[in-house]
């Protein structure tokens, strides 16, 4: 997801994330607010894709269900793990969000407003969408720290305006959100839902799955076990 999306970690987070600590701060339990670089992808999903063929052998099995899972566009650590959770299948202990019809979940959407939708933002012109479900016509996004600032609350209260002017439906994940595996499973069924689907677990022992998955994707970019 790194390669494919738009940040880039730190060099010095590559040393505790690899020995499986956390990062930035190796004695803290808790989550902290990451830095991460803005930067151009650096693979695109056709060229990803293309590696994934040419690793043939068992060795790269994990490598090449990774890449059959993930997707372009995320723009932060928490983003991924939020795609990872939503959109991943139910076997690795997602909710299987991706694979709704119209596209699944496409990260870090476009979407132009119309002449009323630009009225009712007080002329913001387009949203940007952390997670944007097509078919259920629902933008899901993660609010980290930085959405806690005042001229950022303004300018989300707008765009969210304008997303209802669209007929899209504004679902905010938290970082305390993040830890909540039952506060995720009510989110993907109110994604289900909205896209005429039915929410139905087809595996067994999901709950521990689930856990293991979210620690997992956590533990992937330096955050502490949920």
């Amino acid at each position: 997801m790194e390669f494919l999306g738009t940040y880039s970690l730190p060099p010095e987070a590559t040393l505790p994330i690899a020995w499986g600590g956390i990062w930035p701060d190796e004695r803290s339990k808790r989550d902290v607010e990451q830095a991460h670089y803005r930067c151009d992808p650096a693979l695109s999903m056709a060229e990803l894709r293309a590696l994934s063929r040419w690793a043939k052998s068992s060795g790269y099995h994990v490598f090449r269900e990774a890449v059959r899972i993930a997707a372009p566009g995320s723009a932060s650590p928490c983003e991924t793990v939020m795609y990872g959770m939503l959109g991943a299948p139910m076997r690795h202990g997602g909710f299987a969000c991706a694979a709704l019809p119209k596209g699944g979940v496409a990260l870090n959407f476009r979407l132009d407003f119309d002449a009323n939708a630009v009225r009712m933002a007080s002329s913001v012109p387009y949203a940007i969408c952390d997670a944007f479900i097509p078919s259920a016509k629902i933008d899901v996004e993660y609010n980290g720290a930085g959405h806690e600032k005042e001229n950022a609350r303004i300018h989300d209260g707008q765009r969210n305006n304008g997303l209802k002017g669209m007929g899209v439906t504004v679902l905010v994940i938290n970082r305390d959100q993040m830890r909540d595996i039952v506060a995720l499973e009510a989110i993907a069924k109110a994604i289900y839902k909205a896209a005429g689907k039915r929410f139905r677990y087809y595996v067994d022992g999901y709950r521990k799955s689930q856990e293991k998955w979210l620690n997992e994707l956590r533990r992937g970019v330096g955050l502490p076990p949920a």
